[in-house]
């Protein structure tokens, strides 16, 4: 008896076992009609592409930032003087530095050459063209010629104001100025023409003045400065004597090779046709 009820509780167990097992089996195996979707990522080739690093597109504008600033102190002052002298206007360090890109308050040595140039004026902030003459318009300028009878360099003018030649030719012009050429350095020299002393030359007197013949020897012509009260700049005399103490022999002056006159030959005086009326000029 105890036999049979074993074997009937093996059966039984391996019957559970059974069914156990075809339950798993049929769990795990999908169904016909159902569809298993798996959730894809996307792929490292279907990702949108980064954007490369971009570098400054602005090179050849630091590299000239940094040359004019690693370049000598004179040349970085030349290049401001340049820029007030161009602007006519009171700039700050930075107004410069954005400008013409030279930095003055980095630059102590740049600083301190700026406040003591001639042609720069400092108030403490700003800094500004400072020309030889302070003059801005036509009427100043000609207040300061007629204060200058011996004449005013136009050289020493010309960076006035912007407009300061066109101002000369017109006070030309119109006959308030003279501007004469000087015959040692070439450049212009401006003398005031006062109209209210008018001189009009009788010709008679200038054709006295032209047919007055000087002395040869620099010795008369200093005798006749002093027969006039005048006191001659030079003492020929003297020098003559020192000269034959030290037997130094007495300097020939050359004789000039006369020069003919043609139409090619430029001449300063052409206002004054008078003095070629007896030169006989060949034609050329």
């Amino acid at each position: 008896m105890a036999l049979q009820a074993s074997l009937a509780k093996f059966k039984q167990q391996q019957e559970k076992c059974q069914s156990t097992l075809t339950n798993v089996a049929r769990a795990g195996t999908p169904k016909p009609t159902q569809k298993v979707t798996i959730a894809s990522t996307p792929s490292a080739s279907a990702r949108a592409p980064v954007a490369p690093v971009r570098f400054s597109n602005d090179t050849e504008r630091l590299q000239h930032i940094y040359s004019i600033r690693k370049s000598p102190v004179g040349a970085q002052i030349k290049r401001v003087i340049d820029l007030l002298l161009e602007t006519r206007q009171a700039l700050t360090p930075e107004q410069i530095n954005e400008a013409c890109f030279v930095d003055v308050n980095a630059n102590k040595a740049v600083f301190d050459s700026l406040t003591n140039n001639p042609k720069v004026n400092y108030d403490g902030r700003c800094f500004s063209y400072k020309s030889k003459h302070d003059v801005k318009d036509k009427n100043q300028l000609l207040v300061l010629i007629r204060k200058l009878p011996e004449g005013i360099a136009v050289i020493d003018l010309k960076d006035a104001y912007p407009t300061v030649m066109e101002d000369l030719q017109a006070l030309k012009a119109a006959g308030q100025i003279w501007l004469l050429s000087n015959f040692d350095s070439q450049e212009d020299i401006a003398y005031p023409n006062d109209p209210r002393v008018p001189i009009k030359v009788d010709d008679d007197l200038k054709q006295l003045f032209r047919e007055m013949k000087l002395p040869v020897d620099m010795v008369d012509i200093e005798k006749d400065l002093q027969k006039n009260g005048m006191k001659p700049a030079t003492n020929t005399a003297k020098r003559r004597a020192m000269a034959q103490v030290h037997g130094i022999a007495p300097k020939s002056k050359p004789k000039k090779k006369h020069r003919e006159i043609s139409k090619r030959t430029k001449l300063t005086n052409a206002h004054l046709p008078e003095l070629f009326k007896n030169l006989n000029v060949p034609d050329a």
